[in-house]
């Protein structure tokens, strides 16, 4: 009989299924459970796999928690969460480079996905601006303020003073609803009105304004809520 730990032919196969048919057919844990393998060598972490999926909801979850959320997870040292914050990162590296190619308003799905990975998962509120020249190609993105559970302070000025610097000829306008509703509040209209009226009298324009939270999405564009300005 061999002596070698019964976890090792298991996570072997669990390499095998992916190299194979990659995530096709395989649980999330499965999936966190073969990721955690590179950073916890000896050690049977399905377990630690599903605790992280209980503790943090789901497998989207989990990739959104902080280094501190997911360090308080009995099993989870500091070399395993930085494993998982890098999935998170370069997924999201990769959404924004998508981003930038081509017309952003002929395939807003790769907007939309960056802004999710990027601020659905926040416990905080955070407004991000992205910046795109007159070709509506992406030039730019930043993360201009970050708050509270449930509030963010964000200046129109510095908007678009922002803008100027990039020399962007439009906009758009991303923050997150951490309670998971992302349907506008008053103060999300007023703000969006007085940012679009700021950026009209420098020919900027605002092209939408997107709310993401962990039940989905909002956009002003989609529901008919752009504020029309005068120059």
């Amino acid at each position: 009989m061999s002596n070698e730990p019964h976890y090792l032919h298991h996570r072997q196969r669990l390499r095998d299924r992916f190299e194979k048919s990659g995530a096709e057919g395989m649980h999330d844990y499965e999936l966190l459970e073969l990721l955690l393998t590179y950073a916890i060598p000896r050690m049977d972490v399905k377990p630690l796999a599903k605790r992280l999926i209980g503790v943090f909801g789901s497998l989207s979850g989990v990739l959104d928690a902080d280094m501190n959320r997911l360090e308080r997870v009995r099993g989870v040292g500091p070399m395993t969460a930085t494993l998982i914050r890098l999935v998170n990162q370069l997924y999201s590296t990769y959404l924004a480079e998508n981003m930038k190619k081509g017309d952003v308003l002929s395939s807003p799905e790769a907007v939309l996905k960056f802004a999710r990975v990027r601020l659905s998962g926040l416990k905080h509120e955070a407004f991000m601006v992205i910046f795109m020249n007159t070709k509506n190609e992406v030039i730019d993105y930043a993360m201009l303020q970050e708050g509270t559970v449930d509030n963010v302070a964000v200046y129109p000025r510095r908007i678009i003073e922002r803008a100027l610097a990039r020399h962007a000829s439009g906009l758009i306008l991303v923050h997150n609803h951490p309670s998971g509703n992302p349907s506008p509040s008053k103060e999300d209209r007023l703000l969006t009105r007085d940012i679009a009226s700021a950026a009209r009298t420098l020919d900027i324009r605002v092209l939408d304004h997107i709310i993401v939270g962990k039940d989905g999405h909002f956009s002003f564009v989609e529901n008919g809520m752009m504020p029309v300005t005068e120059k």
